[in-house]
Formats: C-alpha cells, sequence, structure tokens
C-alpha cells in the first residue's frame, strides 16, 4: 500500500510569516531612503565645494601668469601668452560640469584688479569661493 503525504509534512511558510517579513523590509526600507538622499545631497555639495576650489586655483595661476584676471572660466582652458611672450597653459583641462541637473553652473565675477567670485547653487546650498 502506498502511503499518502499528509498536510502535515507540507513545507513552506504561512501568509502571516510572509505578511510580517514584508512589513519588516518596508520599515527598514523607510529608514534607511531618507538616510541614503542625505548622504547623496552632501556628496553633490562636496563635489561643489571641490570643484569651486580647483576653479580658484586655476585663476589664481592664469593670474599669476598673465597679471590679469581671466574674462570668463572658458579662457582657462587655453593656452595664453602673457606680456613678455610666455605661453602657459590650459590651467585646467576642461570645466568642471555641475553635480547634478539640481545644480546651476559655475558663474565667475571678476573684481579687477585682484579678486574674484566664483559660484555655485544646488540642493538648498550656495557655494562661495573665495
Amino acid at each position: 500500500m502506498r502511503k499518502r503525504r499528509g498536510v502535515r509534512n507540507a513545507r513552506g511558510f504561512t501568509l502571516i510569516e510572509l505578511m510580517i517579513v514584508v512589513g519588516i523590509i518596508g520599515i527598514l526600507a523607510s529608514i534607511a531612503i531618507p538616510l541614503y538622499s542625505g548622504i547623496t545631497a552632501r556628496s553633490r555639495l562636496a563635489k561643489a565645494q571641490a570643484d569651486a576650489r580647483t576653479l580658484a586655483t586655476a585663476v589664481t595661476m592664469y593670474m599669476a601668469h598673465m597679471e590679469t584676471l581671466p574674462g570668463n572660466l572658458n579662457d582657462l582652458t587655453l593656452v595664453s601668452v602673457n606680456g613678455a611672450g610666455m605661453s602657459a597653459g590650459p590651467f585646467i583641462a576642461s570645466l568642471p560640469a555641475p553635480p547634478s541637473a539640481l545644480w546651476t553652473p559655475y558663474t565667475y565675477i571678476p573684481n579687477p584688479p585682484s579678486s574674484f567670485t566664483i559660484t555655485a547653487t544646488g540642493d538648498g546650498y550656495t557655494v562661495n569661493v573665495p
């Protein structure tokens, strides 16, 4: 005679157990997602600060070579010849892109004879250098 396999020997999870697991996963996700979004916003801010400092360094190098401020940021990507006939540059390989679409492009405002401001805005922050 063949033995019938009973319901007691069936293996698996009950619906209640699965619902509890899904609930726990939902709670963990609701905790993790805001933390993750905060981290990404801080990383975009850090990139904007680093890019602005890099641009400020390039402007300073240009000013030391040319003895004047560049007219715009694109001048930093070109080879420049000063009054003594010495060429130098490019002072930066390419202009950095903003950290994300939420950020404005980097703006450059020269204040002759020797000061300038580089600014970017996004994620509720404004980065100004110097």
